[in-house]
């Protein structure tokens, strides 16, 4: 037997409560057999279907349920290459560099130093000092890669809760200092472009190279943005 007092009244039933305090995440890609597919536009996963009903509104696509196993079990793919969203301000994303041994971590460090186990903590990690070593170590999987969590609100519909973005871009992560230093000028809550940046270029040898990279472009204060009048 179960209690089935939802079933009279289904809009008191609360939200599910995920294990990050987040309603969902956000992705320049996903999966498929195993292998890792960039996409044009972005998309979002949720486990609720409300978030995900409203997510579907605001940015396109439709709300589909998948086999995941994560909490995230919802699947959006929209219609927009980028969102305007709210960070609370540089405390609002974390990065660090990660190697990954199937679900074991073996290497986690900030470049320079071990972040973790706690006994290597502080210690040098070891890594290349060129960028260009260190991006080559990671795609042989003999160095860490970026980890980036990016914690945002839709700024259409603030109240629906805190997404997360996650990415290993190192497009992003060159960069980083910069959108920090732009949220530090901003002092709190800054209204951002999200966005899946089209870049396209010809190679030396005449290859045509075209790929997606995520960026965040702080715009203004939010503060300032909900005071101007609505058109």
């Amino acid at each position: 037997m179960a209690l089935r007092i939802f079933e009279t009244d289904p809009d008191a039933m609360p939200r599910p409560q995920f294990a990050d305090d987040t309603v969902g995440r956000f992705h320049g890609g996903k999966s498929e057999n195993n292998v890792p597919v960039p996409l044009p536009e972005w998309r979002v996963t949720t486990g609720d279907p409300e978030v995900a009903a409203a997510v579907a509104q605001l940015m396109g696509g439709t709300p589909v349920e998948t086999d995941s196993t994560s909490e995230n079990y919802i699947e959006i793919l929209t219609a927009t290459d980028r969102v305007k969203v709210v960070l609370s301000g540089a405390d609002a994303i974390d990065d660090d560099l990660k190697l990954w041994n199937g679900s074991t971590l073996i290497h986690h460090c900030d470049g320079v130093e071990f972040l973790s186990p706690e006994e290597d903590k502080g210690k040098p990690c070891g890594c290349p000092t060129l960028l260009e070593e260190r991006k080559t170590a990671a795609k042989a999987k003999r160095g860490p890669s970026p980890s980036i969590s990016v914690k945002l609100r839709i700024a259409e519909d603030y109240d629906l809760g805190v997404f997360r973005l996650q990415t290993g871009s190192w497009k992003l992560a060159e960069v980083l200092h910069e959108v920090r230093n732009s949220l530090d000028k901003v002092g709190g809550e800054a209204l951002c472009s999200l966005e899946l940046e089209l870049v396209e270029y010809t190679t030396k040898q005449g290859r045509e190279v075209s790929y997606r990279k995520p960026t965040i472009r702080v715009l203004k204060s939010w503060s300032d943005a909900i005071a101007e009048p609505k058109d």
